[in-house]
């Protein structure tokens, strides 16, 4: 363990001293690179190229984007709020929910995996996601960040709207952290932290990137002015994106993303000791509440924040995010109390976290009454999910990573498609030839819509299934993914941390 963790800090200072040695010049920026290139020969032969120098002029004169300060001081705190989802939020609802004697290791788990991919993303993940590559990845021209300065600017969802474009990286950074820590729960409280933390590496890198540029990855809108931009742009995305799947906020990148690696790694890693037989209840169902609520809080960063503007948009996202939430919890509720008698507090935890799940996809593209029906939905589904379905999985899944997350998002996935049509509510889709959204002409149809989204939901299911799979077994053969039978009743917080989260 020692040696692993000495070795990946010196391969990141390794790595950092060679960002340094590649920085780029900071005065240069990308925001006008066609007049870069213009003025350079025009400099050179002015004479024999008037037409050169012409452009040139013509360039430099064009203002320089610049991008709206609301917006930009509205995504800087989404992205604090997502930051608050991941920790303490995150930490603390898986934290709770294991016995006293893995409390820590939950903890620590989340906060490095927060950490570590923090760092991979400015490294290589932001440009990996999202640069212009082919339609499963991009490339490594932004490595380091090069050529990202405070005047380069990111494109949003409207024409002539513009982010800084280091805003959007730590916004689109916190989303990677997130979802890399949200596998950790379905393995929790038996496997090496060494493991964790080069599963994740690898995960990050073959499963979280890819299917970021697939969903999320264009152009922008500014170059569609006509059919034929409109396929220029639109062959230059994202596989996702090109084929018309809507996810608003992360349906597919990060719910169901995460569902499918942390199943898979239920399996690989096998059953706790003692699972079936054993007691394995929640220790501490008060933090599981408080990190329920600090995860609700913060989605709004998540899902409003997803719109990279302040605008009418962001607004309807938000009140959806509390209308099918407060939805799912009461469902979660209703259902457990016509099983079991009884409506528990860890039930209407899980209910909030399955209808916030179940709604980042649609929560920009649904009306308030679609959010209504996928909240309740949501809720009575995701409870079948961690007791029917589980059972019939046959997994450990420890804290119902995929009951919930697995379960939600694919829920959630294909009611997109259904409730964004503008005949049921919802927002439609935006033809940036036309510069008009909502048009009932324009969307495609529930039927076809849904079948779109259902093959985000599989190429989702099966990409990320195969590289979990595959990252798995290369950890295995390398340094092993579980702790011994001795280590794991004494509890991950003495054998992997030499520390107890309370005094006996």
């Amino acid at each position: 363990m020692k040696k692993l963790l000495a070795t990946f800090a010196l391969a990141l200072a390794a790595v950092g001293l060679l960002g340094l040695a590649a920085a780029p010049d900071l005065s240069w920026a990308q925001a006008a690179p066609a007049a870069a290139a213009a003025a350079a020969p025009a400099a050179d032969a002015a004479a024999a190229a008037p037409a050169a120098a012409a452009a040139a002029d013509a360039a430099a004169a064009a203002p320089a984007p610049v991008p709206n300060k609301g917006d930009t001081a509205f995504m800087m705190i989404a992205t604090v709020l997502v930051i608050l989802m991941t920790i303490p939020g995150l930490a603390l609802f898986y934290g709770g929910l294991v016995r006293s004697k893995n409390m820590l290791s939950v903890l620590m788990q989340v906060f490095v995996i927060f950490a570590l991919i923090s760092v991979l993303w400015v490294i290589y993940g932001y440009s990996a996601a999202f640069t212009a590559g082919n339609p499963f990845i991009g490339t490594l021209d932004k490595l380091f960040l090069k050529g990202v300065t405070p005047e380069t600017v990111a494109a949003t969802f409207s024409k002539g709207v513009y982010l800084p474009e280091l805003t959007f990286v730590a916004f689109q950074g916190t989303f990677a952290a997130i979802t890399t820590a949200l596998i950790v729960g379905a393995f929790a409280e038996r496997i090496k932290f060494s493991a964790v933390i080069l599963f994740s590496v690898l995960w990050f890198t073959f499963s979280y990137l890819p299917i970021a540029h697939m969903v999320w990855y264009w152009d922008g809108p500014d170059a569609i002015t006509n059919e034929e931009t409109l396929a220029t742009v639109t062959e230059a995305a994202g596989f996702l994106w090109a084929k018309g799947a809507l996810d608003f906020a992360g349906g597919t990148v990060v719910h169901i993303n995460a569902a499918m690696a942390g199943l898979v790694g239920a399996y690989m890693v096998g059953k706790r000791v003692g699972y079936g037989r054993e007691a394995m209840a929640p220790h501490s169902l008060t933090l599981t509440m408080v990190g329920a609520s600090l995860l609700w809080v913060g989605w709004f960063g998540f899902n409003a924040g997803s719109n990279l503007e302040a605008n009418g948009t962001a607004a309807l996202a938000f009140l959806n995010t509390i209308i099918a939430t407060a939805a799912a919890t009461l469902a979660w509720c209703a259902g457990e109390a016509m099983l079991k008698g009884k409506a528990s507090m860890l039930g209407g935890a899980s209910g909030a976290v399955s209808g916030l799940v179940a709604i980042t996809p649609a929560c920009g593209f649904v009306g308030v009454g679609g959010a209504l029906i996928i909240g309740l939905l949501a809720g009575f589904i995701c409870l079948w999910g961690v007791n029917g379905l589980k059972k019939m999985l046959g997994a450990d899944d420890s804290l119902d990573v995929f009951g919930v997350h697995g379960v939600g998002g694919i829920l959630g996935a294909l009611l997109t498609g259904v409730f964004a049509s503008p005949d049921l509510g919802g927002t439609g889709i935006c033809n940036y030839v036309t510069n008009k959204c909502g048009d009932v002409a324009d969307f495609p149809g529930v039927a076809a819509q849904v079948m779109i989204q259902a093959h985000g939901v599989v190429t989702t299911v099966i990409w990320s299934g195969v590289v979990a799979l595959v990252m798995f077994k290369i950890v295995d053969m390398v340094i092993g993914l579980r702790v011994t039978e001795e280590e794991e009743r004494e509890g991950l917080d003495i054998s992997s941390h030499g520390e107890t989260a309370y005094n006996r």
